[in-house]
């Protein structure tokens, strides 16, 4: 969609936006003056309800995620009030002209009692959502677009490619030399060079390999004799010792073979029960 189009969808919702309110303009100044409020505060009281409509339906058009679905459902919320609210005004004849003076939203008590809470609460309820959905538009970091993106890394690519590429060092090719026109070198004695250890403050990476000299000579124990060993040592053990730990640490094995002899034992130990049992 061009630009020409946006701002025609625009200027459109806010024609139909502008021409709502002022339908609505009537119902909602008819009850505020019903519940009390003065002739200011009842010709302030559309801007209470339709304002805020018009504020949820901006931010939601900016926020995105969990912040949009909250100014959407701000929006759905004073919708829904405002409808019941014109609905009522339509339905009680006394609240229509410019006589309306304090009273009754509803003949019945409980249903008066509800619609005069729905009305007064309100500006209360702008006051806080308003503010909510005004500073989470204020704190808001629009997404940055995959155009966007892809300027800004051919941006910065270029500016590291302007500071300059390190040279590539190209081998040098070898050179035949003539033996019979090259002078005769004689060969210099061997000395002994002391070579000292450069010190660096920078510690060693580990490489992943273990030196052979520093490699446990100890041979590696199949799992048949981790629970042969197992045995002699937890004979003694009651069931509830037979942990993964306690066995690691006394047949001093990884956890994955200790947790392997520890099942083993604990299913040796069952059968031995339910065979005492059976006998």
């Amino acid at each position: 969609m061009n630009r020409k189009a946006k701002i025609a969808l625009v200027l459109a919702l806010v024609a139909v936006v502008a021409m709502a309110f002022r339908v609505s303009w009537n119902a909602l100044r008819d009850v505020a003056k019903t519940i009390g409020a003065d002739d200011a505060g009842a010709n302030l009281y559309p801007f209470v309800v339709d304002g805020l409509m018009a504020l949820a339906l901006v931010a939601a058009l900016v926020l995105t995620g969990d912040a949009r679905r909250f100014a959407l459902r701000v929006l759905a919320a004073y919708t829904l009030a405002s409808l019941v609210l014109n609905y009522v005004h339509g339905l009680v004849p006394a609240l229509h002209g410019e006589s309306v003076d304090w009273g009754r939203l509803a003949d019945w008590n409980p249903a008066n009692w509800v619609l005069v809470l729905l009305a007064t609460s309100l500006p209360v309820g702008s006051i806080y959502f308003g503010s909510d959905l005004v500073a989470k538009v204020l704190h808001h970091r629009p997404a940055i677009e995959p155009d966007e993106q892809k300027l800004a890394q051919d941006a910065a690519n270029r500016s590291m490619s302007d500071q300059g590429e390190p040279a590539v060092e190209t081998a040098a090719l070898p050179v035949e030399v003539d033996s019979s026109s090259a002078p005769s070198v004689e060969p210099m004695e061997a000395r002994p060079q002391r070579v000292a250890a450069a010190e660096s403050t920078r510690p060693r990476r580990a490489t992943g390999r273990v030196p052979v000299a520093a490699r446990s000579t100890r041979p590696v124990r199949t799992e048949a004799e981790l629970l042969a060993e197992a045995r002699s040592l937890t004979e003694s053990w009651p069931v509830e010792k037979l942990t993964g730990e306690g066995i690691r640490k006394a047949l001093r094995t990884s956890p994955a073979k200790a947790r392997i002899v520890r099942e083993a034992l604990k299913a040796e130990r069952g059968r031995d029960t339910a065979a005492a049992v059976a006998g």
